[in-house]
């Protein structure tokens, strides 16, 4: 059986180059700061993972609140009017695609694409962190995996983690370094940024 993330890895290989509008910085941070050069203990973890929603500002708080009564429809049509309302349309794949619906069906057949909102359903429900406070790429982002590095997880934070994936996801990505599946990010100001897997 194939693990949920690869899945989800081949679907957005398998897409042509898609021109983003806007830059915005998806690796996980302590990776873009490796990538940037930054000695290794720099690179750790910047944010601690926060359970409380008043910490939001009211805005992303708003935004959140929006993608989560629409994702508990059940109509994925309703989550991509959510983002065609959003100031950008939120970078929902690494590929060519335009439209998230076409995309999550084709991601998911066997639940005609239902299976990406029960993702995001969960990912907005667990912990968030707040990354690069006071700079242009401030966001607020789900789940928490992504600013920190897999090999710093507590016991208990991988309990939090297997409710995403699969004990297949781990290892790979351990091998990775870093985890790349789905996360949604939502900038202060309440535009949403991203809902993505990969790297």
């Amino acid at each position: 059986m194939r693990s949920r993330l690869i899945s989800a890895l081949l679907v957005l290989l398998a897409a042509p180059a898609f021109a983003e509008t806007r830059t915005v910085e998806i690796a996980p941070v302590f990776e873009l700061a490796q990538a940037k050069g930054a000695p290794k203990e720099e690179a750790a973890p910047r944010a601690e993972p926060l359970r409380d929603l008043s910490r939001l500002t009211d805005k992303a708080r708003q935004t959140r609140q929006r993608i989560l009564d629409a994702a508990k429809t059940g109509d994925i049509k309703k989550v991509a009017a959510v983002m065609q309302q959003n100031e950008m349309m939120p970078v929902f794949s690494f590929g060519g695609d335009k439209d998230p619906v076409e995309f999550w069906q084709s991601s998911y057949p066997d639940s005609d694409g239902i299976e990406a909102l029960a993702i995001l359903i969960e990912i907005l429900e667990m912990p968030f962190v707040h990354v690069d406070k006071g700079t242009a790429q401030e966001m607020f982002v789900w789940p928490y995996f992504y600013a920190i590095p897999l090999k710093s997880l507590t016991p208990e934070q991988k309990v939090e983690l297997f409710r995403l994936v699969t004990g297949t996801d781990w290892r790979e990505m351990s091998d990775f370094g870093a985890y790349i599946f789905f996360r949604v990010g939502i900038s202060p100001d309440g535009v949403w940024h991203f809902f993505v897997a990969g790297d």
